[in-house]
């Protein structure tokens, strides 16, 4: 479909030990727009916005989270540091 942007995730799935640090990679195909997004679902809760990102080289940080974007690779990041039960969730990147 012309104008469709795939998105990758990658890893799906983590186990993380408690204090210890991840991160998130989401690469994805050329669109029209640079803006990218980072939510986060919490079982049995709404989804929530947790970053959008707007240009390139784009770097913010909520407390232990931290999103990066790169426009020209195609690819953002997200990063938690010293992890803690209260991070369990379901996280999704879209452009």
């Amino acid at each position: 479909i012309n104008g469709e942007v795939r998105v990758e995730q990658n890893p799906l799935f983590q186990i993380i030990q408690e204090g210890k640090n991840c991160t998130i990679h989401c690469n994805y195909s050329s669109g029209s727009s640079n803006y990218f997004y980072w939510y986060r679902k919490l079982p049995r809760k709404g989804l929530v916005n947790v970053f959008v990102l707007l240009t390139n080289g784009a770097v913010k940080q909520d407390g232990r989270l931290t999103a990066t974007l790169n426009t020209k690779d195609r690819h953002s990041s997200l990063h938690i540091q010293d992890s803690q039960p209260g991070d369990s969730a379901t996280y999704f990147c879209a452009t």
